[in-house]
């Protein structure tokens, strides 16, 4: 029977996972700013390095952690993240507090995802989605909160129909799910504040 490695993680991990935490937030905080989430940890070849990197930031015992099918099927990668986030991995979307997507093709219709309560907005997914690169697609322009006048993010690899998703995800405000986009040393957020703009 192979045995898993479950080697790996941040070689620094104090200091990687500050430097990665204040690129998340500040990425949350200035929707469609592109920040450097730092030197990537080490992880299992199926896992994308900038999903290793949140994942090791964010998630632990109390986040349930939905993979998407790819990651799901990989024990390396499954077994990895048990081992060091220590967080629940769950089948059902709905029940997740995060979601980590290598495949922007396996992510599931937003409203699949927990989408919080009136009373209890909190309570909804950060879907982290891996693409090919934050710059390069097609352009989207973004208003809301943290953004000054409108901003432009080219992210490649979303699905076809994100804008219509992403319009509805909006609409539900102050319920929805927010998404963080990263490749491998970069990340931008995607609050369920920011509205996209039509044309």
């Amino acid at each position: 029977m192979e045995t898993l490695s479950l080697d790996g993680g941040f070689s620094e991990p104090v200091l990687a996972a500050q430097t990665a935490f204040r690129a998340i937030m500040d990425a949350l905080a200035n929707p469609g700013t592109i920040r450097k989430l730092g030197t990537p940890p080490g992880a299992p070849a199926g896992l994308p390095a900038g999903l290793a990197a949140v994942a090791l930031t964010l998630c632990d015992h109390d986040s349930p952690l939905w993979l998407d099918p790819g990651l799901a099927e990989d024990e390396a990668v499954a077994a990895w993240l048990r081992f060091h986030t220590g967080a629940p991995l769950v089948t059902d979307p709905a029940a997740s507090d995060f979601a980590l997507v290598a495949d922007p093709g396996a992510l599931p219709q937003l409203d699949r995802f927990a989408l919080g309560s009136d009373q209890y907005p909190d309570r909804s997914t950060t879907i982290v989605l891996a693409v090919p690169a934050l710059t390069g697609g097609a352009a989207l322009t973004f208003k809301g909160p943290g953004i000054r006048d409108a901003v432009t993010v080219a992210p490649q690899g979303l699905p076809a129909d994100f804008a219509t998703q992403w319009s509805a995800n909006h609409a539900l405000f102050p319920r929805g799910v927010d998404l963080l986009l990263v490749s491998d040393t970069g990340i931008a957020g995607l609050p369920r504040s920011s509205r996209l703009m039509e044309g």
